[in-house]
């Protein structure tokens, strides 16, 4: 099966998902941490135009990755938000799952938001399966089990502002803020192995001032971990214009995270 020629565009529709949430597209002001590296951004499916641009604008080159001769070179790889289950059987279709698998537990540093946390997960606990029964195929490396759509689905998108550890180098001298992120059918993480790291988690709040307290039912969610050199977040930075994970994940690939 041959990747879609022409341009990288969203498959049909799945733009439309993003697009109301793009009213601070991704800035020009980044620290140009990534000058100089070669970050692949897979893009199969899902919002991985705006994750070229994030990492474009951290100085880096940005590569969208279609075929297993595109990974080459690359320092460092971001799956984007998407639909996991497509994303999944397109990766087997153009013959990247295999590769990408070995790439990941050889240790190349790779970031996934939303759809990319669970292709990062070793274990699902909601599995979609094909006609056949077969449950979806992860990419693996991260020592930790995910729900999909855990938050709901599209009309139940939201947005909050989280604590995310690991962010010290944006202390400005009056601290670090907060992440504004913002969720679309975004998973949560229901179980870290011992080497994994929490950074942020959506804690409850009253539900007169927050759409996503009644799916909490009284429980933090963790929302965003780390492992090695593995990185992944429920919610989308690339479309807000939240530069400061896309610089963590630079970070960690030049060893200064």
């Amino acid at each position: 099966m041959e990747p879609p020629a022409g341009p990288f565009r969203h498959s049909s529709g799945y733009g439309e998902h993003y697009a109301v949430w793009m009213t601070n597209p991704p800035s020009t002001d980044y620290s140009r941490a990534g000058t100089g590296l070669r970050i692949g951004v897979l893009a199969l499916q899902g919002d991985f135009r705006e994750h070229l641009r994030a990492a474009e604008a951290t100085g880096a080159t940005a590569i969208g990755i279609r075929r297993p001769s595109e990974l080459d070179g690359i320092d460092g790889l971001i799956i984007p938000g998407g639909e996991s289950t497509t994303i999944d059987k397109l990766a087997r279709a153009f013959e990247l799952a295999d590769p990408l698998r070995k790439l990941i537990a050889d240790g190349l540093p790779v970031y996934g938001s939303c759809a990319g946390m669970i292709l990062l997960a070793d274990e699902i606990a909601d599995p979609a399966t094909d006609l056949a029964g077969n449950p979806q195929q992860t990419f693996g490396g991260l020592d930790i089990t995910v729900r999909r759509n855990a938050f709901g689905r599209q009309r139940e998108s939201f947005e909050t502002d989280l604590e995310f550890k690991g962010l010290g180098f944006s202390d400005t001298g009056s601290g670090v803020a907060p992440v504004h992120a913002v969720f679309i059918r975004g998973p949560w993480v229901e179980r870290v192995g011992d080497v994994v790291e929490v950074l942020a988690q959506v804690e409850p709040a009253d539900p007169e001032h927050a759409s996503h307290a009644a799916a909490l039912q009284g429980t933090a969610r963790i929302v965003a971990v780390r492992s090695g050199q593995l990185l992944a977040t429920s919610f989308h930075p690339e479309v807000t214009g939240e530069k400061r994970v896309h610089e963590l994940f630079i970070r960690m690939i030049r060893g200064e995270a």
